[in-house]
């Protein structure tokens, strides 16, 4: 079933003397109507009329969306509002519909839609992309909670929440603790008891003339203000110096890129200081209008300095930057291409800031600030971000939404999930996230943002189910096993939306979760062989770290390259 909510982000705005006389009838503060609200919750029941055998029930989502979007836009337009929706499946009646309501005929998947065989996609994607459009241009918020085993739609949907900064959550049912948990963190309160959360707001960048603006990655949209410092280069959403945020919260990131102006024809002075200025207008849930201005100025050093490029750039956020703008580009490019482009842009750079010899591979070093860079790429390479194997499309827009608007540290646990160990040979610590680690005598904790998992070696798997943890003389045991849960709890606590939680033993079903994230060092190809490292051998074709710094060395420090 679906209902939608229109909360109003406090008591900002009159409404305009055009509006509609009626206001009243659908929109009332919240301390007029709290009691009659309830009462219609409680009230709420699942729907009587009969579904046939072999159909799927008639949801008109898209018509109550439109609904929604209409009712705010002309009753509160440009002031801060969000339509919460929620979803228990796909839209199967009307506008936006993205499968029929005849099981037999499933909802498209990856390959339908790269075979062209998605039916429904294209019809809906432009509707749902032109009712987010409308609603961004109001300044209101769309929230999207899909709970059903089946998918819901937000592969089309998911302009809804992309371009006015809305949730997108996604679970089994609305009556687990997971979705109840994360629901309750939406109306979370900071100390002076305001909303945390932001509506309506505009951003403008204005630059020094030797910087122009690319564009931005983010849940915004274009303002359409072009002036001298906007780039003709675009990445993301560009071609402006001003965007619009239609939602904010304090977690909300953006990624903004600039480029050097006239380089060639009028290179820019030594030591001469490029200038940007961000100024962030928005409306707080107090009712205020507020503006916050950051102007940072940094100095521009020849391209040639490379000790002054190492000991500023950041591969952390370099990474999370390079992982947006290979999510924009798979938007509109091929799988193949996208990884190509990846490759290309890594041996660029290794062969820019790498201290090697020419056609010697194993002369190639790079320094600290660019260690870890290679790496990271390697994991987006296998990440859900940029492979569709084993996720619905729906799956693939949830994981991308988070991507986009999640800040550098939480972005680079999804592209590379952090792996503790616990065992008997000392306190918790951070291990590779390796095959290597897989070992018998572990428990391992792995944080990928969207899972929390809990993996159990053999032997202790062993141990725990021959109940030695309740043993008075294993108490160690029971510490042990209790450590990992302890931690995981912690990791949980403020995190939106709730990561799933899942505990599983060595060769368990459910430790595919583990095996498909670590580095295949050892697989079923060389899992014979000599000097190999003891650990669980991953059943896959992918090619390990190892072999992909291999070939790395080899493509830059070549001549031909």
């Amino acid at each position: 079933q679906q209902q939608q909510q229109q909360q109003q982000g406090g008591n900002p705005v009159t409404p305009q003397p055009g509006a509609a006389s009626g206001t009243n009838k659908f929109l009332q503060p919240i301390h007029v109507c709290d009691m009659s609200l309830t009462d219609l919750l409680n009230e709420l029941q699942h729907d009587p009329w009969p579904v046939p055998q072999g159909k799927r029930p008639l949801r008109a989502t898209g018509v109550a969306l439109s609904l929604a979007v209409g009712l705010l836009e002309s009753t509160f337009p440009n002031t801060g509002a969000r339509i919460m929706a929620f979803l228990g499946g796909p839209c199967t009646q009307g506008p936006g519909m993205v499968v029929d309501n005849e099981l037999k005929n499933p909802i498209r998947s990856h390959h339908d839609i790269l075979k062209g065989d998605a039916r429904y996609m294209k019809k809906a994607t432009k509707f749902y992309d032109s009712l987010a459009m409308r609603t961004a241009e109001n300044g209101h918020i769309v929230d999207i909670y899909a709970c059903a085993l089946d998918q819901s739609g937000l592969s089309e949907m998911k302009a809804m929440c992309n371009s006015t900064g809305g949730h997108m959550v996604m679970g089994d049912s609305f009556d687990t603790s997971l979705f109840k948990q994360t629901f309750q963190q939406v109306f979370a309160k900071d100390a002076k008891g305001d909303f945390r959360m932001a509506f309506n707001a505009t951003l403008e960048v204005k630059t020094s003339r030797e910087l122009k603006v690319m564009g931005v990655v983010g849940s915004c949209i274009s303002m359409k203000k072009n002036n001298g410092c906007v780039s003709d280069t675009e990445i993301g959403v560009g071609g402006t110096s001003m965007w619009k945020f239609c939602g904010l919260s304090p977690s909300t990131t953006v990624a903004f890129f600039f480029e050097v102006a006239n380089q060639h024809s009028a290179p820019v002075a030594q030591g001469q200081r490029g200038i940007v200025q961000f100024v962030l207008s928005y409306q707080h849930p107090s009712g205020q209008r507020r503006i916050r201005v950051t102007t940072i100025s940094r100095n521009f050093i020849d391209a040639s300095a490379s000790q002054h490029i190492h000991a500023s750039f950041d591969q952390e956020a370099s990474s999370a930057l390079l992982a947006r703008m290979a999510m924009i580009k798979a938007e509109t490019d091929d799988g193949p291409d996208v990884l190509r482009w990846l490759d290309r842009s890594l041996i660029r750079l290794c062969q820019k800031v790498g201290e090697y010899m020419k056609d010697d591979p194993s002369s190639f070093r790079l320094s600290e600030a660019f260690s870890m860079f290679p790496q990271f790429i390697f994991h987006l390479r296998r990440s859900q971000f940029l492979q569709t194997f084993n996720n619905s499309p729906d799956e693939s827009a949830y994981y991308k939404n988070k991507l986009l608007i999640e800040d550098v540290n939480t972005c680079l646990i999804m592209i590379q999930p952090t792996l503790y160990s616990y065992s008997f040979n000392g306190p918790p610590e951070p291990v590779l996230l390796d095959s290597s680690s897989l070992q018998p005598d572990r428990i391992l904790l792995m944080d990928s943002f969207f899972h929390i998992l809990i993996f159990h070696g053999e032997t202790i798997a062993s141990w725990r189910n021959q109940g030695f943890q309740n043993q008075p003389d294993h108490e160690n045991f029971r510490q042990l096993l209790q450590a990992p849960i302890d931690d995981s709890q912690e990791l949980l606590r403020g995190r939106f939306p709730m990561s799933r939680y899942i505990k599983c033993d060595q060769g368990d079903s459910q430790s595919r979760f583990l095996t498909s994230k670590v580095n295949p060092s050892q697989t079923h190809n060389n899992m014979y062989g000599w000097n190999q490292e003891s650990g669980m051998p991953v059943l896959t074709d992918d090619v390990s770290l190892q072999v992909f710094m291999e070939h790395l060395k080899k493509l830059a420090v070549s001549s031909s390259s």
